[in-house]
């Protein structure tokens, strides 16, 4: 379950101030309607997309005690 800030409120800042964590909920929530996605869903989409590229990406190419591979949004 994800907690944090909702798309109404982000939507009020630039993605460069978003966290990972909030990149990773809304690209993967995103990513899973995209044929249902209007225009401007399809472009903020595409923006959050931009971002993590901006970012590096999200691979962590080792895991530890206290971290996974993945990025956790819960």
């Amino acid at each position: 379950m994800y907690v944090g800030r909702d798309m109404t409120e982000l939507s009020m800042h630039s993605k460069k101030e978003w966290k990972d964590s909030e990149l990773a909920y809304f690209h993967h929530s995103l990513q899973q309607m995209v044929p249902y996605l209007n225009a401007e869903g399809q472009s903020i989409h595409r923006e959050i997309v931009k971002e993590i590229e901006a970012r590096g990406g999200f691979q962590r190419h080792e895991a530890d005690w206290t971290h996974g591979t993945r990025i956790s949004y819960d």
